[in-house]
């Protein structure tokens, strides 16, 4: 059963918070009075309850901990190889969370303009076939668009979207795409049609279509349509460790930025 951290995390801060407060408002003083009516010159000062001293040294903990996961940078693990050659199985990744506004946790409304997922950024978001399941892919489309794929072959808004032959590691070619403010590699998997994913979409205000980097590999826009921007969680700025499994150990090798 998949685990709702962000929820998790908000609940046990408002009540670790109101345990703590009711105590400082209430509780505290009642304990007082009670101890000062029965107490003796050589009693200690009354104990403070498990709850309340658990509360009170976790609140501060957890609140750093919802704020800065909520509105600066979170921690994701790459699940899957649809983002090769970019991101790899067991890449874990920072996601800046203010880039695209400030969102609230759990609900994701927007309460804060910033700035809008540029052409070429590899957003995480929520798929929006259960608005839960968190996906990362690159931004192709914006508000406005025309996409087409043809024949392994990308096109925005009419214009051939430029890709470089690389190298052949079978069984991928690796071209270089350039998306004119980003260059980045991509997959395509030799000796397998080009029909695949194939269609052209108009993108609607207030979406993005995305697709994988390793495009034979993708299950993306081309197949479930674009993201609205209420499921955009934010953008993929840095590798900084890989860790493929609990067999193997940690590595640091790709530590560095995402194009």
């Amino acid at each position: 059963m998949d685990i709702d951290f962000p929820l998790v995390l908000v609940v046990l801060t408002f009540v670790s918070g109101f345990v703590w407060l009711a105590d400082i408002l209430f509780w505290r003083k009642r304990r007082e009075a009670a101890s000062t009516e029965d107490a003796t010159h050589d009693e200690e000062e009354p104990k403070e309850p498990y709850l309340v001293d658990l509360s009170r040294s976790f609140f501060p903990v957890l609140a750093i901990v919802l704020v800065l996961r909520s509105f600066l940078v979170e921690p994701f693990q790459i699940p899957s190889g649809s983002m090769l050659p970019t991101l790899e199985v067991g890449d874990f990744i920072l996601v800046n969370k203010y880039a695209y506004g400030l969102r609230l946790p759990v609900a994701g409304t927007k309460v804060l303009e910033i700035g809008d997922p540029e052409r070429g950024d590899v957003m995480v978001f929520r798929y929006p076939k259960d608005g839960e399941t968190n996906y990362i892919k690159r931004v192709i489309g914006l508000p406005g668009d025309t996409v087409r794929y043809r024949d392994k072959q990308l096109f925005i808004n009419g214009q051939q979207i430029d890709s470089e032959f690389v190298v052949r590691l079978p069984p991928v070619e690796v071209r270089r795409e350039d998306l004119g403010t980003v260059e980045h590699d991509i997959f395509l998997t030799m000796g397998r049609p080009g029909t695949a994913g194939e269609g052209e979409w108009q993108v609607p205000e207030g979406h993005y279509f995305v697709m994988g980097d390793n495009r034979d590999n993708s299950n993306d826009s081309r197949y479930w349509g674009t993201v609205p921007d209420d499921l955009v969680v934010g953008k993929a700025f840095a590798i900084w460790m890989h860790w493929k499994s609990f067999t193997s150990l940690p590595s640091f090798k790709r530590v560095g930025s995402i194009e």
